[in-house]
Order: C-alpha cells, then structure tokens, then sequence
C-alpha cells in the first residue's frame, strides 16, 4: 500500500516539475521564438463559410494548457501542457509528446518511454477550464482536475512513512 502511495505523490510530484520546466524545454525569456511552429496550430482558421470548424465543448489547444491530475481506477494520472508540447504520468509510464490538430479538433499525441500504448492517442471528450475528460484509443478514460499553478494537486495523502 505504501509503495502506491509514493507512487501517487511522486507522479504528481514529477508532473508539477515538468510543468513547472516547460515539459524539458528551454525557454530564454525571449518571446520572438514562438511563431517558429513550435506550438499547437490554431484551432479554427477564418473562411467565407463562417467558423465552423472550431470544435465544442472548450476542446481547444490553447484550452489544455496547464497542469491536470486525477485518478483513474484508482491510479494517479497527471498531464503537463504547455506551448503544445505535452508530459504524462499514470500507471507507472511515462509519456511525451504533442498537442495535435487533427480534423479541427486538439488531439494528444504521445510516446511513452516504456513502450506502452494504453494512453498515446487520446482525444478530448469535454473540457471546461476545470475538469477535461479524455479518452485513449488504448481505451483508458480519464477526468482529471486542472491544478493551480506552482501547487501540488489537492487530495494527496499526507500520511506518508519516511523510508
């Protein structure tokens, strides 16, 4: 039981980090860098027929930016995005990747580390500011909780024996 408990806290430990990092990149501070196709296309593009294409329900690339956490079948699960890159942590993988334009609509694109494929193609199912609802081709569906910035997400225990 105490090794799913480290296991909770340092995943989400290690996503906060990530997000707190810019998911491993650099960033000089220098701003004039971002137009150079380094993040997320935009989500709809202006024609004559009007706006249809941008998608519902707040799915949007811009919309996943931040950090999100939660618990699926009782197993933490933690993504990082940020500048369309995106980091996630859950059953014990790890996986990298983007935030993808596919068909109008944002979609995750990630590798895991380990060569795991339950969570490397997932799309957005609702997401309103606050809670994001995705779903994962491998057929894993997660809620996770936008969290604050700088702060680790709420519910962690904080009962844990020092080795």
């Amino acid at each position: 039981m105490h090794k799913i408990v480290r296991s909770s806290v340092a995943a989400a430990g290690l996503v906060v980090a990530l997000a707190l990092t810019g998911c491993g990149g650099s960033d000089s501070g220098d701003d004039s860098g971002k137009d150079k196709g380094t993040s997320a296309p935009a989500t709809s593009e202006p024609d004559a027929g009007g706006d249809e294409s941008a998608p519902a329900d707040g799915a949007s690339a811009d919309s996943l930016e931040g950090t999100w956490a939660g618990m699926t079948e009782g197993k933490a699960v933690a993504l990082s995005v940020k500048e369309g890159k995106a980091a996630l942590i859950a059953d014990e993988h790890v996986c990298q990747g983007d935030v993808e334009e596919m068909g109008g609509e944002p979609m995750l694109s990630l590798k895991c580390a380990d060569g795991n494929t339950d969570r490397t193609m997932g799309s957005i199912d609702s997401n309103d500011g606050k809670t994001l609802v995705l779903s994962w081709e491998g057929g894993a569906k997660d809620s996770l909780t936008k969290t604050e910035a700088g702060k680790l997400p709420e519910g962690l225990p904080t009962d844990i024996p020092v080795p």
